[in-house]
């Protein structure tokens, strides 16, 4: 195989931070040294490493990982933290957006008879969240956020967990190279000010909870203000959250019990 060193260098030489770990998934996930080269090779050129090896490890879990799907980023555990705080033993779960489904893979493992739903737009998601949850006993549907579920659940809903896009249009460009060429700009465009799709996902959310539901979108620091802003026009109880833990921010809006 491909020695060590000249591994490490390589993707040193690229640009990587974490080129000693780098290199040795590369090593464990290639059974000869052609297809090291081959993974090297994409690896250098600025494919995710995620994609390459074709799984991501999130929460503890190996998450499937497809070309052209959102790689799940450590931030997004604040909505598995605040999920799983949030839920019950058999509770209803919806992952919207859910790309590869990390977040509802993760609330699986962590909430008991958890019935579980997932949504995307995107046919390359939907088909790579579907391999990560149906073994589970997840269901995936495909369509525009809240329309792709079925209307039997509407009012049963205990949680919304959202990973929207965030990033502002005019930012995307200002993006590292592996995310805005390698991942899908629908995962990754969230409109003028980064809040369209949560202004969406908040006009429609209180008919789909239950009473005393909970809806949580991920979303940065700085757009957290206008996130909640969203929430509460739409008529749920908003809170911003933080966890320095992973950098995560989310804002949970709470639907009224009747």
């Amino acid at each position: 195989m491909v020695d060590e060193p000249g591994v490490v260098a390589r993707l040193r030489a690229a640009g990587s931070v974490f080129a000693e770990d780098e290199a040795a998934l590369l090593r464990d996930s290639a059974a000869t040294s052609l297809e090291l080269e081959s993974m090297l090779r994409r690896r250098v050129a600025g494919e995710p490493i995620e994609v390459i090896v074709g799984w991501a490890d999130f929460y503890g879990h190996r998450v499937v990982v497809e070309p052209g799907v959102f790689v799940p980023r450590t931030r997004t555990g604040v909505l598995v933290d605040q999920g799983v705080r949030l839920l019950e033993p058999g509770g209803v779960a919806v992952d919207l957006c859910c790309g590869s489904g990390a977040v509802g893979l993760a609330l699986h493992h962590r909430v008991d008879g958890l019935q579980l739903h997932a949504s995307d737009i995107d046919p390359a998601a939907v088909r790579c969240a579907r391999r990560n949850l149906e073994p589970l006993g997840g269901t995936v549907h495909e369509g525009d956020l809240f329309a792709a579920l079925p209307g039997t659940l509407r009012g049963g809903v205990d949680l919304v967990a959202v990973n929207a896009p965030y990033v502002p249009t005019a930012a995307i460009p200002t993006m590292p190279p592996e995310a805005r060429e390698h991942e899908p700009r629908v995962a990754l465009d969230g409109g003028a000010d980064g809040v369209a799709l949560h202004r969406r996902v908040a006009a429609d959310a209180a008919g789909w909870l239950s009473p005393g539901g909970h809806l949580v979108i991920e979303t940065s620091g700085r757009q957290a203000e206008l996130t909640a802003r969203a929430m509460r026009d739409a008529g749920l109880v908003p809170r911003i959250v933080t966890d320095p833990a992973v950098d995560g921010t989310a804002v949970i809006g709470h639907a009224a019990a009747s």
